[in-house]
């Protein structure tokens, strides 16, 4: 591919073997010509992503790595590096965790999604930062959540972030603090820092077949090319008023007017674009309204959870 704002900048994206988040920002990128590494744990996984970057027209490269454990992803950016040249644009969308009781969380499993959540992000973010401030040019993207935020209450909704969420949401509390941390300190170095919130479940092929099964209220969900299209805006964005935001997707998309495209980069994603997404936004409050007054948090639990574990 040639053209395009991502022309000439290489890109490392992580969890982006299951055909979801990390997947279509993969994707995106590489449709506005970005050479991206791609990484996680699944290798049969990371070989079909690169496969539809190559078909159509991209570069890509597999490098998987378990983010958990940190003597596999010490040499992660280096790697990527030595087959691509220095990386302009991060996104950290590798994510584990999972819905349960806060007594049922065993240290074991505590310190591997921290290590996942918050760690990985963390270090790779470090080993980026001298070449990008070399060069006085990049981009960190970190893929986060709205349970980071603290439930309202009492009385606390009967839903499975605010009753169950006490583990995952904490490791991505983190990535936030430290994101915003980190743009404070690259202000002005030409370093664009940022997270990014999907607005409602990403309809991810995983959470699709929940969906139809009944697991999830059909309103309550967005399709990945909106969170794409809002990765490639903040991975490529010069405005320095889009640095060390908390960014929510369809909120940054209405409010910049960033139409939407097909993870190919070429068709508008119909009943998408910005003058769409007000009605998306009511239809979701309405359908999260619905959960906090009646969800089963277990049920839903069980079918956010499918959606968690990027790190395959």
């Amino acid at each position: 591919m040639t053209g395009g704002p991502c022309c000439g900048l290489v890109a490392l994206v992580t969890g982006a073997s299951r055909g979801g988040t990390g997947t279509a920002i993969a994707l995106r990128l590489a449709a506005e010509g970005a050479q991206v590494a791609v990484t996680a744990r699944s290798q049969t996984g990371l070989e079909r992503t690169a496969e539809a970057i190559k078909a159509a027209g991209g570069k890509a490269i597999v490098l998987p790595c378990n983010l958990a454990d940190p003597a596999e992803r010490e040499s992660l950016v280096a790697r990527a590096e030595a087959r691509l040249g220095p990386i302009d644009i991060l996104v950290n969308n590798a994510a584990a965790g999972a819905y349960k009781p806060f007594t049922d969380w065993p240290l074991a499993e505590l310190e591997a999604m921290q290590q996942v959540n918050v760690w990985a992000p963390w270090l790779l973010a470090q080993q980026v930062l001298p070449g990008m401030r070399e060069r006085g040019r990049g981009w960190i993207l970190n893929l986060t959540t709205s349970v980071a935020e603290l439930p309202s209450g009492p009385p606390f909704a009967q839903t499975a972030p605010a009753q169950s969420g006490s583990a995952y949401g904490a490791t991505k509390a983190a990535l936030n603090r430290m994101t915003v941390a980190l743009a404070a300190e690259t202000q002005g170095q030409g370093i664009t820092v940022n997270a990014l919130t999907p607005q409602a479940a990403i309809l991810t092929p995983e959470l699709a077949k929940l969906r139809d099964a009944g697991y999830m209220d059909p309103d309550f969900f967005e399709p990945l090319e909106t969170v794409a299209e809002a990765a490639l805006l903040l991975c490529t964005t010069r405005d320095a008023q889009l640095h060390g935001r908390i960014a929510y997707s369809l909120q940054l998309l209405l409010e910049l007017a960033h139409p939407v495209r097909d993870l190919g980069g070429k068709a508008l994603l119909e009943g998408w674009q910005p003058q769409d997404l007000p009605a998306h936004l009511a239809r979701q409050l309405a359908a999260h309204e619905r959960a906090t007054a009646g969800q089963d948090a277990g049920k839903l639990g069980a079918a956010l959870a499918a959606g968690r574990n990027r790190n395959d």
